[in-house]
């Protein structure tokens, strides 16, 4: 969950790690209402370490990281 725009974001992945490297993350955005103000995406496990590098390298902060949506929603 991330306070950016979608194609920010994947300029940023892109710009780091290639288009292979984005392909094998399987980045995708997630639509969703739940979260006003964010932007919620979608990659592999095993990318997700390169995926925040990418994003941090943009000055770009990951708010939260989580395996479901539903353990996304701050209580």
């Amino acid at each position: 969950m991330v306070k950016a725009k979608d194609d920010e974001i994947k300029k940023a992945i892109l710009d780091y790690i290639g288009v292979l490297g984005f392909a094998k993350s399987a980045y995708m955005g997630v639509k969703t209402n739940k979260f006003k103000g964010f932007f919620v995406g979608s990659c592999l496990a095993k990318s997700l370490e390169d995926v925040r590098a990418a994003l941090a390298l943009k000055g770009i902060n990951i708010e939260k990281v989580s395996g479901t949506i539903k353990g996304l929603e701050r209580k």
